[in-house]
C-alpha cells in the first residue's frame, strides 16, 4: 500500500482506473460528497470540490507543483508546470509574449482560420467524416506546430508525440509499453526542437520556441533543455486541450440544436459556447500537486509528502456552486470555472486555446456544414479521466 501521509475518507480499494477511464462524472459527485478522499488505484488524494481545487492552487506554501516522482518530470523534463516561485516565473515569462492576447489576435487568428477552412476542404463534399480524426486532430496539431515554430514537422507527428507524452504522464498503471512509447516521442521532440532552436536563433520569428530562445530569462537565458522540457509541456497540453475541447463543443452543438441556433444567429455566442463546453467537459481533467506542510483540506489531515489529484473535471460540476451542473446550458449565470486553472500556474495557452475553438473552428464548421449531424450509426466514445476527451465523432451533413 502506498504512503498516503494523510487521514481521511478513503475508497478502500472501490474505484478503479479504468471505471474513472470509462464515465468519471458518477463517481466525482460521490467523492464530492466525501471530501477530499484516498482512491488507491490512483495512489492520491483526490479533490473533487470546486472551493478546495481553487484553495490549493492559491496556496503555493502548503500546496506544491514540483511533485517528487513526478511522472511528468520523467517524460519531459523540469517544466514551468513542475515550477513554482521564481523558477516558475521565469520559465513562463520566457513563452508568454508568443501567446499573449495581442500576440495570437495579430499573428495567429487569420492562420487559424485559413487552416480550419483549408482542413473542412478536404472533407466537406463526402457528406461524412470522423472529425476527431479528420478535422479536430489536424486542426490543434497544424495550429500547434505554426505557433511553436515547427517547420517541418507533420499533423501526424504532432499528434502522436502529444498523444505519446500525455499518455506516459498519465501511466499510473505503470505500463512498460506506455513508457516506451513515450520515449520514442520525446527523443523526436528533442530533435525537432534543436532544429528549431538553431532556425530562429539565426532568423528570429513570432514563435514560441524563438520568445524562448531570446529570452534573457530574468538574467540568466534558458538553457537548451529547458526549451526542450517546456517544448514538450506545450505540445501535450497545447495539442490536447483545444483538440478535446473542440470535440466536446461540437458534440454540445450537435445535441443542444438551440445553442447551435443561437451562435448561427449571433456570431458573438461563439466564446461563450467554448467556456460552457469546456465546463461541461474539461479536457485537461486532472492536475497533480503535494503537500509542502501539514495542512487540513477539507476534513482530512495532510502531511507533507501526500499526493493530490485536483480533478478539474469534478470542480466544473460541483453542484454547490452551479445550478443542475450535469446540463450543457449556454445561458445559465457566468461564473468562473477552473478549466485553464487558477492562481499563478493558470494555463498559458488559453488565449490561443480560445481563439482555435470558438474564434475559428467552430464558426467554419458549423458556418459551411449546415445540415452537420451526429452518425448515430457509429455513436461516439469519450475516455479518460487525466485527459478526455473523443475517441471518435462520426459526423454526417448533406453533400
Amino acid at each position: 500500500m502506498r504512503e498516503r501521509h494523510g487521514l481521511g475518507p478513503s475508497d478502500d480499494g472501490e474505484i478503479s482506473l479504468s471505471a474513472l477511464e470509462q464515465n468519471p462524472y458518477p463517481i466525482y459527485r460521490r467523492l464530492r460528497d466525501e471530501g477530499v478522499v484516498w482512491v488507491e488505484a490512483a495512489g492520491r488524494w483526490l479533490v473533487t470540490r470546486w472551493d478546495d481545487v481553487d484553495a490549493v492552487e492559491r496556496d503555493s506554501d502548503a500546496f506544491t507543483a514540483m511533485e517528487e516522482a513526478s511522472l511528468q518530470t520523467r517524460v519531459m523534463g523540469r517544466t514551468m508546470l513542475r515550477s513554482d516561485g521564481a523558477e516558475h516565473r521565469r520559465l513562463r515569462r520566457a513563452a508568454q509574449s508568443a501567446l499573449s492576447p495581442q500576440a495570437i489576435e495579430r499573428h495567429w487568428l487569420p492562420e487559424f482560420r485559413h487552416i480550419a477552412d483549408d482542413l473542412i476542404d478536404g472533407f466537406a463534399d463526402r457528406g461524412a467524416a470522423d472529425l476527431m480524426t479528420e478535422f479536430c486532430g489536424p486542426f490543434a496539431a497544424r495550429c500547434l506546430a505554426r505557433v511553436l515554430g515547427f517547420a517541418d514537422a507533420t499533423d501526424r507527428d504532432l499528434q502522436f508525440w502529444s498523444q505519446a507524452l500525455m499518455d506516459a504522464t498519465a501511466n499510473y498503471a505503470d505500463d512498460p509499453d506506455v513508457w516506451a512509447v513515450g520515449e520514442i516521442a520525446a527523443s523526436q521532440v528533442d530533435m525537432a526542437t534543436d532544429a528549431a532552436i538553431e532556425r530562429v536563433r539565426a532568423t528570429p520569428d513570432h514563435s514560441v520556441i524563438s520568445a524562448m530562445v531570446h529570452a534573457d530569462g530574468d538574467g540568466r537565458p534558458l538553457t537548451r533543455e529547458e526549451i526542450i522540457a517546456n517544448t514538450k509541456l506545450m505540445i501535450g497540453g497545447g495539442l490536447n486541450e483545444p483538440r478535446d475541447g473542440l470535440g466536446f463543443a461540437i458534440w454540445a452543438l450537435l445535441t443542444h440544436p438551440e445553442a447551435r441556433a443561437l451562435a448561427l444567429a449571433d456570431p458573438t455566442a461563439w466564446p461563450t459556447i467554448t467556456e460552457e463546453a469546456l465546463r461541461w467537459m474539461s479536457p485537461l481533467a486532472m492536475f497533480p500537486r503535494q503537500v509542502a506542510k501539514p495542512v487540513r483540506l477539507a476534513d482530512t489531515v495532510l502531511e507533507p509528502g501526500a499526493r493530490l489529484g485536483l480533478l478539474v473535471a469534478a470542480a466544473n460540476r460541483d453542484e454547490r456552486h452551479w445550478e443542475d451542473p450535469d446540463r450543457f446550458d449556454v445561458h445559465r449565470p457566468k461564473q468562473r470555472t477552473v478549466s485553464f486553472g487558477v492562481g499563478h500556474h493558470f494555463c498559458l495557452g488559453v488565449w490561443m486555446a480560445r481563439a482555435q475553438i470558438g474564434g475559428a473552428a467552430l464558426p467554419a464548421l458549423f458556418g459551411r456544414l449546415d445540415a452537420l449531424a451526429a452518425d448515430l450509426d457509429s455513436p461516439p466514445e469519450i475516455r479518460g479521466w487525466v485527459f478526455r476527451g473523443h475517441t471518435r465523432l462520426h459526423s454526417i451533413w448533406s453533400r
